[in-house]
Parts: structure tokens; C-alpha cells; sequence
């Protein structure tokens, strides 16, 4: 009996010894679950549909993009208004019948016959400066066509760096996901053997959490790109679109001279202002026209009554306007026209200094811009890389804390981030340089590629334990 109640007291001892042995294992780990519901919170989709590069999405916007299809409308109005513009006015026929004896009104014998074409012909020279007329018109319509292809070529060109620009965050946070899942499990498995506490794996996992917050707003930064791409191509705003391409901004910007001469000959909106100025002359030469008479041209056959000496005839007639009786209203015409021409000049010099001050501004912009991505690329980057692979190194060596580590994973993110949005901002300012100018510039000796990706540098944390 004595031996039998031994045996059942050390069953139970040993039974509560592994019972106790466990518990520290539990404790151990207490959101290991949790870190693979975050795993599955940083997975994103990318678009199913082939990437397109920028040659490719400028060239189907150029085709597609409804507002220029409606500037290209107009000018196919604009050109066949050229056509009418100088033509004649109608012809004209009338018929007369008079000297009907009202005893007789059925006796059309004795009714005199007329059978007449009219045709009104303005003074020499007059149709053609309406022709030259209209001409300007399409001159003016097709530089409004060519402004506007400048601007959806250049929103389609920012658009495009946006998401190129998304792309490369998303790229860059999912090595960050990695990484933090690489701190959170050194710092958990630390925490089992005792060496770190708690806290440090609860901050890891809060870290962890917030980069779930940072894939959500770059997950909409993305969409929102894609739709403004869409509707600029002339396609459903919720369609799949991907984009392939790189960086590419001049090593060198040209000079301000160099710029403001370019925009003089290739700025669609100059062309327009100087359409209209021309134009102005044109209808100045038209209303001094307005003292060359116009003629009007008559001719028609005639049935005589009988007993009539001569039964067929004919009639012709020539009227003649007489402008000089007329002078006051005419020179006030040529008042207006001149003035307008001094209107439209005077815009045309506003339009130049608008101009110039775009290109002042979209100078000075991309001149920051390129600093910055020049600050980035060659100074904080590589501090920020060697940082955080000092801070791992140190880390792993339980040489620093985990709030060291965690600062030193923020930093990196927000300085590649920020080359990111410095690098994309780049090629925004140039697109607006190129649109202030009216022409693209010359990419000649351009920077290939500069940026890395993220994955080149990121360093491994091994969660060994010592």
C-alpha cells in the first residue's frame, strides 16, 4: 500500500513539473499567430494586364484622349469654312409678268414676260482676303490643338512617373515588411530565452502594423493614378493598368536663353497669339477694302404682248455700290479693325511674358528637384543604408536596443521614400519645363536608372541565438 500511494505522489509531481515546464513556452510566444494574420495583411495585387511604357502610353493618348478629339473636330470645321469663306453668294432667278389686263387676267398674251438671273459680285480683292481669312482660322484652331495635345502629353508623362514612383514604394515596402518580420522574429526569439523583454516584441509587431497602414495609402495612391491614366488614354477609369519604364531625367538642364529662344518658335499659345494678330491685320486690309464698290450683275429674256414689233428680248443691268457717299460708317470700320489689331499685339506680348515666367518657374523648380535627388542619391541614402546596417550588425550582437533597430528602420524608409517622391517630383518639373517651352529636351547623356530598388542594400537580420 505504502509503495503504491509513493508511486501515484511522484506520477503527480512529474505530471505538474511538465505542466510548469510548458508554461514559460506559452508565455513565450504569445502573438505568433498574430504575426502571420500581419504576413497576410501585406500581401498586394499587382494589374494582370502587360505593362505599358511611356512611348507607348503618350502615343495612345494622342489617339484617344477626348478632348483632343474635340479639338480636332474643330478643325476639320475650321477647314471647310477656308472653302466657303471666299465663294460667291447664290445666284439668283425671278420671274416678272406685268401689264396683265385686269378685264382680262386670263389673257396672258397680252402680259409682258421677264425671266431674269441676278449675281452679286464684292470688289476686287475682297474674296481672297476672306479666304486669307479664314486660312488664319485654322492656323489658330490647329496651334489650340497642338496646346492641348502639349498638355495631355505632359499630364500623361506626371502620371506616369506617379506610378512608376508607386511602384518602386510598394517594392520598397515590401522588403520593409521583410525586414520587420526579420526584427520581430529575432526579438521574439530573444524574448524566449529571456534576453530581451515583452515590450520588444510588442513594439515589433506594432511596426509591423503600421507598415499594413503605409501598403493602404500607397494601394490608393495607386488607384487614383490609374484612373487619372485611364481617363487621359479615353478608357474606363476602373480598368487594369500596369507601366513599365525608368527614371530618366538630363544630367544637365539648359540654359534660361536657351529655353525662352525654343518657346518663341515652338510654344503652341505664341502661335496662337500671333494667328490672331495676323488675323487682325487681315481684316483691317478687309475693311479698308470696304471703299472698292461691289457690282451686281443682271440679265434676262422678255416675251412681249402681241402685236408687239419685237416679241424676244432681252435685258441686262449693272449696279454699282457707292461707298464714298458712305465714308463715316467705313472709317469707323477701319477704326475698329485697327484697333483690335493693337489689342491683339499687346496680348501677344502678355502671352510672351506669361511665357517666360512659366519657364522661369518651371526652371527654378526642376533645378531644386534635381538638387534634391542629387542630396538624396549621393549623401543621405548611402547614410541612411550604412546606418541601418550598423544599427542590424549591433542589434544581433546585443550591442543596442530594439528601439535603436526600430529608429534606424524608420529612417531608412522615410529617406528612401523620400528619393522616391524627389525622383518622380524630377521628372514632374521637367514634363512642366517641356510644356512651358512647347518642345521635349534633349535627354542626351541622361541617368539610365537612378534608382537601385530597395533589395540591393536591405541588410539581413539573422535571428540567431547566443
Amino acid at each position: 500500500m505504502k509503495a503504491l500511494h509513493l508511486c501515484i505522489c511522484l506520477l503527480i509531481a512529474f505530471i505538474s513539473a511538465r505542466g510548469f515546464a510548458s508554461e514559460p513556452v506559452a508565455d513565450a510566444d504569445p502573438l505568433s499567430a498574430y504575426t502571420g494574420l500581419l504576413a497576410q495583411e501585406h500581401r498586394h495585387s499587382r494589374p494582370s494586364t502587360p505593362p505599358l511604357s511611356l512611348a507607348e502610353l503618350e502615343t495612345a493618348a494622342l489617339a484617344n484622349n477626348p478632348e483632343i478629339r474635340v479639338a480636332m473636330r474643330r478643325v476639320a470645321i475650321a477647314e471647310t469654312q477656308v472653302r466657303s469663306a471666299g465663294s460667291l453668294s447664290d445666284p439668283e432667278f425671278m420671274y416678272r409678268g406685268w401689264g396683265t389686263p385686269l378685264a382680262k387676267p386670263w389673257d396672258l398674251n397680252q402680259t409682258q414676260h421677264m425671266f431674269m438671273f441676278n449675281q452679286s459680285l464684292p470688289g476686287p480683292g475682297k474674296r481672297a482676303l476672306r479666304t486669307q481669312l479664314a486660312s488664319e482660322g485654322v492656323e489658330q484652331v490647329n496651334a489650340e490643338l497642338e496646346a492641348k495635345k502639349r498638355d495631355v502629353t505632359a499630364q500623361v508623362r506626371k502620371t506616369f512617373y506617379d506610378l512608376l514612383r508607386n511602384q518602386d514604394e510598394l517594392q520598397l515596402h515590401d522588403e520593409q515588411a521583410a525586414l520587420a518580420r526579420q526584427s520581430s522574429e529575432s526579438a521574439r526569439i530573444k524574448y524566449v530565452v529571456g534576453r530581451v523583454p515583452q515590450q520588444d516584441v510588442l513594439k515589433a509587431q506594432i511596426a509591423l502594423t503600421k507598415l499594413v497602414e503605409h501598403l493602404v495609402m500607397l494601394e490608393q495612391d495607386g488607384g487614383l493614378a490609374r484612373a487619372r491614366l485611364n481617363t487621359l488614354l479615353g478608357r474606363d477609369p476602373a480598368s487594369p493598368l500596369d507601366v513599365q519604364g525608368e527614371y530618366s531625367p538630363p544630367q544637365k538642364l539648359p540654359a534660361l536663353l536657351d529655353l525662352e529662344k525654343s518657346a518663341l518658335e515652338n510654344r503652341p499659345e505664341l502661335a496662337m497669339a500671333s494667328s490672331s494678330v495676323r488675323q487682325g491685320e487681315t481684316r483691317t486690309k478687309l475693311a479698308e477694302k470696304s471703299f472698292t464698290p461691289d457690282y451686281n450683275l443682271s440679265g434676262g429674256y422678255m416675251l412681249m404682248p402681241d402685236g408687239a414689233r419685237y416679241r424676244n428680248t432681252y435685258m441686262a443691268e449693272l449696279s454699282v455700290t457707292l461707298p464714298w457717299l458712305n465714308r463715316g460708317h467705313h472709317d469707323a470700320e477701319i477704326a475698329e479693325a485697327q484697333a483690335d489689331v493693337s489689342a491683339e499685339r499687346a496680348e501677344f506680348d502678355n502671352q510672351r511674358a506669361l511665357v517666360f515666367e512659366q519657364i522661369q518657374e518651371a526652371l527654378i523648380r526642376a533645378q531644386s528637384a534635381k538638387r534634391l535627388v542629387d542630396l538624396y542619391g549621393q549623401t543621405l541614402r548611402p547614410q541612411a543604408q550604412a546606418t541601418l546596417k550598423s544599427t542590424v550588425a549591433a542589434y544581433e550582437a546585443d550591442r543596442t536596443d530594439f528601439l535603436n533597430l526600430l529608429d534606424s528602420q524608420n529612417t531608412t524608409l522615410e529617406v528612401e521614400l523620400d528619393y522616391y517622391r524627389a525622383t518622380s517630383e524630377l521628372e514632374s518639373r521637367i514634363a512642366d519645363l517641356e510644356r512651358a517651352v512647347g518642345t521635349p529636351l534633349t535627354r542626351d547623356g541622361h541617368e539610365s536608372n537612378p534608382t537601385t530598388g530597395p533589395q540591393a542594400f536591405l541588410p539581413q537580420i539573422t535571428p540567431e541565438v547566443r
